[in-house]
């Protein structure tokens, strides 16, 4: 039921930051549904690799290389998944930062 609650909140998340960004667009629920999960598979496995492999990097720029890849990973799911368009790398970086701020809010009005 937690897993639920999870991608629920999430799926609302993606649906409010597109309707923020004019870059970012998804076609209806069940794509932000597909936006959220494939999202958060990238980032559970991708993103702890590409931040490993960049480190020395990350250090030099004091984390803000993590942003970069951040944008990359949101741009990965939008070449995955249909119905989910980014207009270029600045628009992928604004909306996983939104993104983000969006996700927390909701998920701590939520009790979680």
């Amino acid at each position: 039921m937690n897993l639920l609650l999870n991608v629920l909140v999430s799926t609302l998340a993606v649906l409010i930051t597109a309707k923020l960004l004019k870059g970012v667009s998804v076609d209806g629920f069940y794509t932000a549904a597909a936006v959220s999960i494939v999202l958060g598979a990238v980032n559970s496995v991708l993103a702890p690799l590409l931040i490993a492999l960049t480190l020395p990097l990350n250090v030099l720029t004091l984390g803000l290389c993590t942003f970069g890849i951040t944008a990359v990973l949101v741009q990965l799911v939008a070449a995955m998944v249909p119905g989910f368009r980014v207009a270029n790398f600045w628009w992928a970086l604004g909306f996983g930062l939104i993104l983000g701020i969006v996700n927390s809010a909701l998920h701590a009005m939520a009790g979680g």
